[in-house]
């Protein structure tokens, strides 16, 4: 495992966006919040690139708002 600051920075930033997706969907009842917010705060911990840890982490966020503007939490 990959320990550059890019990685260790990326990491805690899509676990603190994964915790709100989580907390949000437990508070609303929605399970898709939950598990993109699961796997946020999960993934970095099994990728080693940086490059490739930035992608899926902006690719997750962008699922996980755009599920939040169609459902109107």
């Amino acid at each position: 495992m990959e320990f550059s600051p890019t990685s260790l920075f990326a990491g805690f930033a899509f676990g603190v966006f994964g915790f709100y997706f989580l907390k949000e969907g437990r508070r609303k009842g929605n399970p898709v919040p939950i598990l993109i917010g699961l796997t946020l705060m999960i993934f970095p911990y099994f990728v080693e690139s940086a490059l490739l840890t930035w992608g899926i982490g902006v690719a997750l966020m962008g699922a996980g708002f755009k599920v939040k503007s169609r459902q109107n939490w």
